[in-house]
């Protein structure tokens, strides 16, 4: 296929936090507020005047100076984002929105506050406490708590406009974000679809790292070149996959199984266009802040989860990717220490295996991809189990 027009520089932005796009918002006077988990709605940290900044370390090969706070027993993710922090890159943030997902993250994001690794005057930070469970108490649980540590946070510290016609207007930057993004992505579900998931991996990243207003444009141009991109002749992969689990933010990863011969045709993962792409809907009777509220706490997919509902629901949106994106198989993947993700990434092994019939591999990765031999050769297996599958009829 022909190369995409923007795809180099959408690259060039997944650099660095700090990318060009990013130095443009807050040259222009826009509070750069930081985020590491979909607990923290993203809407609500794009409020008229601010923008959100998913928090990444890409090409961060070395964590020494964290895992002096942090042990080497602690999620290499949240490791890599305090080493990244120490280092300087982080030193645009006015604010740093966290969610105790897990004891790393909190860990983590307690030392912003403990070791003042931001070099900026206006820098605070505040934690959520999140919900476990998706019923009414939790919702209204998780609104105070939002209400408290976020929306508070931002109009007393920083000013920001947090009425609801401010609110408003970040649900209608949120939706159109999402319709370039998911158009993009159900080109996917094509029997030969005119983007790789690679490509679709940079492009949903850019738009979690990257000001809207800034790389809006450049998303609707890619869309529009979509549309009329010419797909290879022939299928190019030997197996479609829906790739499953926590924190994936290097496009190299998919490119990796790319290489092996399994397109990733679905992103249900923690920087994933599912869940964080759908659009948000308010309902009569509700202000736009239960609205958001309600949309993230439904569409949240992370394995802290314990009750039936939410665990079925997990398991359920998988089995709608595969059978939405024609997936033939789906790889489930945690982070190393990652407690919730492994034991989500077993039981999810053996419902999709035994009782739904779906092949399914399962691996455990560090945050950035070192020796990847064993990887390839645990990918390259289950492709070529999946490719005689598909020879034999499905049996």
């Amino acid at each position: 296929m022909k190369d995409l027009k923007h795809l180099i520089y959408f690259e060039n932005l997944l650099q660095d936090a700090h990318n060009e796009l990013v130095t443009k918002a807050v040259a222009e006077g826009k509070h750069a507020l930081g985020y590491n988990c979909y607990y923290i709605p993203e809407t609500l940290l794009n409020l008229p005047g601010c923008f959100s900044s998913r928090l990444r370390a890409p090409r961060c090969v070395s964590t020494d100076v964290a895992s002096y706070y942090m042990t080497t027993r602690n999620c290499p993710y949240v490791r890599s984002i305090l080493e990244r922090a120490i280092e300087g890159g982080y030193n645009y943030l006015e604010a740093l929105f966290g969610a105790e997902g897990c004891a790393a993250m909190e860990r983590m994001e307690e030392h912003f506050v403990l070791i003042h690794p931001v070099k900026n005057e206006k820098f605070f930070s505040t934690i959520i406490d999140p919900p476990m469970k998706g019923d009414e108490n939790n919702l209204n649980y998780y609104k105070a708590q939002l209400k408290l540590k976020v929306v508070d946070k931002l109009r007393d510290e920083l000013g920001v406009d947090v009425s609801e016609e401010a609110m408003l207007k970040a649900i209608e930057d949120h939706n159109q974000i999402s319709r370039l993004i998911t158009e993009m992505g159900d080109l996917r579900k094509l029997d030969n679809p005119p983007i790789t998931g690679y490509e679709f991996h940079v492009i949903q990243l850019v738009s979690q790292v990257c000001p809207h207003y800034l790389i809006k444009p450049y998303l609707e141009e890619t869309l529009e070149e979509l549309k009329t991109r010419e797909p290879e002749p022939k299928f190019p992969f030997r197996a479609r996959v829906a790739l499953v689990g926590s924190e994936i933010d290097d496009p190299d990863f998919t490119k990796l199984i790319e290489g092996c011969g399994a397109m990733v045709v679905a992103d249900r993962y923690c920087f994933g266009s599912f869940p964080s792409r759908e659009q948000i809907e308010i309902l009569p009777g509700e202000s736009p802040f239960d609205a958001i509220c309600r949309h993230y706490l439904h569409w949240n997919q992370c394995a802290r989860f314990m009750d039936g509902g939410k665990i079925d629901q997990r398991h359920s949106e998988v089995l709608r990717l595969v059978k939405d994106f024609k997936a033939d198989g789906v790889i489930y993947e945690n982070m190393k220490f990652c407690e919730f993700w492994s034991y989500e990434k077993v039981l999810a092994n053996h419902i999709f295996t035994n009782e739904l019939h779906i092949p399914c591999c399962t691996i455990e990765k560090e945050y950035a991809l070192g020796a990847v031999g064993q990887l390839r050769t645990r990918f390259q297996a289950f492709i070529e189990s999946l490719e005689i599958k598909s020879i034999q009829g499905g049996k």
